[in-house]
């Protein structure tokens, strides 16, 4: 039986369905971010601007980990959102219980590796000596708790797979309080340092883990397996890595390209390494509703394929598109009217030289959004229906553009080739993703296997 919180999206009025379903994860991710953007503040505020900068030099290592084990998540999650669309309740519970054990050894083997690689990476990318040891010490407590973050990222997508976006939010409000307290007590009270801000985002994490587990099994009859479920089954199962694979591949591509691009970044001296660390997180403050509406798109296309509604897919991309291009306008007008304003909220200084390349990221970056709305909505879309190949693609463009700045542009015309960067990116990958939709999609729509 569907419980309340539930929502089938494939059937009712796209627009409404698509807002009811992303004002929650929208107000969720902007828990989850001021994850990040608390610890910044209190490091930024309280330690100084080394500090920060450690903290900035770690971000595209933390990045690329765990955008391995959320595009594992989000590729399962898609899967089950497929059969949740179809009505198969024993697919879907079979789907589950594959889905705790991949997500298990995933866990253990990205936490492995990514503690093992802290420091070969950092000195790869030309950490400088003095914020070194902060920026390790940072990462060795926040991939030790990488398997709190991807349960979290894997219960979070089975609930969202079934359309309960509401409980994820709630789950996340509960922890960023117990983030904020923590951020705290262990920076300004117990004198960790860096340390004590990545502790505080674990534990947090964690109260959303047990809260979250709870929840499925108490509230969630069609996400709890019993034993007749616990079974292999070969379909399923390629079904299920495949598309966690080259969600996992395309996050981690994308994450690669930013490591690269930190090298650039590495290159300049700590002023800028730490303005850009400033404008990064406000600049994901306003990337948040577009990754509301990518996570909306591929919950919605794939309850939709699994229903045979390509349809209404169509209609949903449009919805999709008007509300992320209100959004983009949104940040434009802000970037361009408070910019100092927010970069100095944000690090807590009175560096000029910091408020004002902050500022020049963010009023190059945010008017490209126009170009990013369409890329990362039909992206997620097409992974949902199965076109998994072109995002990939796009991806490794990606990965391929942000290295040519590092050899090419940021030697040349220094931070500014830096700032250009994605905006090109952005563009190019657009165009792939939209031919791919057109030709594959538009005018020839598959049917689901």
């Amino acid at each position: 039986m569907k419980g309340s919180m539930e929502l089938d999206m494939t059937e009712g009025k796209p627009l409404r369905l698509i807002l009811l379903f992303s004002l929650p994860i929208l107000f969720g991710n902007l828990f989850q971010q001021f994850y990040n953007v608390t610890d910044t503040a209190i490091v930024g505020n309280i330690l100084g601007d080394d500090a920060l900068a450690a903290v900035g030099a770690s971000a595209p290592f933390f990045s690329l980990m765990t955008g391995l084990a959320v595009g594992a998540t989000n590729g399962f999650s898609m899967i089950l959102a497929r059969y949740y669309g179809a009505k198969d309740s024993a697919a879907l519970k079979k789907a589950v219980y594959m889905t705790y054990v991949l997500c298990g050894v995933i866990g253990v083997v990205l936490t492995v590796a990514a503690l093992l690689g802290i420091r070969p990476l950092l000195l790869v990318l030309g950490t400088p000596a003095s914020i070194m040891e902060d920026a390790v010490a940072y990462l060795r407590i926040a991939m030790g708790g990488l398997l709190i973050t991807l349960a979290y990222n894997m219960f979070a997508g089975m609930m969202r797979a079934i359309g309960n976006s509401v409980m994820p939010l709630v789950f996340l409000v509960i922890a960023s309080l117990v983030n904020i307290g923590l951020d705290f007590l262990f920076v300004a009270g117990f004198h960790m340092g860096v340390g004590g801000a990545a502790l505080a985002t674990v534990l947090a994490q964690l109260v959303s883990v047990i809260a979250s587990l709870w929840y499925l099994l108490v509230r969630c009859p069609e996400l709890k397996i019993q034993k007749e479920y616990m079974v292999f089954e070969k379909k399923a199962a390629v079904d299920l890595l495949s598309t966690a694979f080259s969600m996992a591949l395309m996050l981690a591509v994308v994450s690669v390209g930013t490591v690269a691009l930190q090298s650039a970044v590495n290159s300049f001296d700590k002023d800028v390494i730490a303005a850009h660390t400033a404008a990064r997180k406000l600049d994901e403050l306003f990337m948040i509703p577009l990754s509301t509406f990518s996570i909306t798109a591929s919950t919605y296309g794939s309850q939709n394929y699994g229903a045979g509604r390509i349809d209404r897919i169509k209609e949903g991309i449009f919805c999709t598109f008007m509300l992320g291009f209100i959004w983009s306008t949104v940040g434009v007008l802000a970037v361009y009217g408070a910019g100092p304003l927010m970069a100095k909220l944000i690090t807590g200084s009175d560096n000029a030289v910091i408020i004002d390349t902050a500022v020049q990221y963010m009023r190059i970056n945010i008017p490209f959004f126009y170009f990013l709305v369409p890329l990362l909505v039909l992206r997620s879309t097409l992974q949902g229906l199965g076109r998994r190949v072109v995002p990939v693609i796009g991806s490794g463009i990606e990965l391929t553009g942000k290295f040519l700045v590092v050899l090419l542009l940021a030697p040349r015309l220094g931070y500014l080739g830096v700032c250009i960067s994605e905006p090109i990116i952005w563009i190019v990958c657009m165009c792939l993703v939209m031919w791919d939709f057109y030709t594959h999609i538009l005018h020839a729509p598959p049917n689901p296997a």
